[in-house]
């Protein structure tokens, strides 16, 4: 009868220290501020703004999509997406690639474009009565 609580309790133990490893490594973490992200080798969600005077680049051949983005203090960061361009990257006002930073450049495994909203109502002019 004991053997069956201590069995148990073991397959308790190892499913909550699974579940502890694949939390902690899951966490990934905004990040707005590039310095921090090119000192850590940990993957972030970096934000920033597309810098349009740099261009982008699709190589068809190795199936990447490159750009530089930059942050609010205006370091900038080159960024390599394994896949394609999104399809609203041109009009996006702001951009949250995730990845990981390393060899000078950010690799990002994910890309999500922040667009300006169509059903933002337009500026109203008081008529001052």
């Amino acid at each position: 009868m004991k053997n069956k609580y201590i069995f148990g309790g073991a397959i308790i133990v190892v499913f909550l220290g699974v579940m502890i490893y694949l939390f902690t490594q899951t966490n990934v973490q905004y990040e707005a501020d590039f310095a921090k992200i090119q000192s850590k080798a940990r993957t972030f969600k970096a934000t920033g703004t597309w810098v349009r005077e740099k261009n982008y680049e699709v190589n068809k051949e190795e199936r990447t999509f490159s750009f530089y983005m930059k942050d609010q203090s205006g370091r900038e960061m080159k960024v390599i997406l394994a896949g394609t361009m999104p399809n609203n990257f041109e009009s996006a006002q702001s951009v949250v690639a995730t990845g990981k930073y390393k060899d000078g450049c950010f690799y990002a495994t994910d890309l999500l474009t922040k667009c300006p909203s169509k059903y933002e109502g337009k500026p109203q002019i008081s008529s001052g009565m």
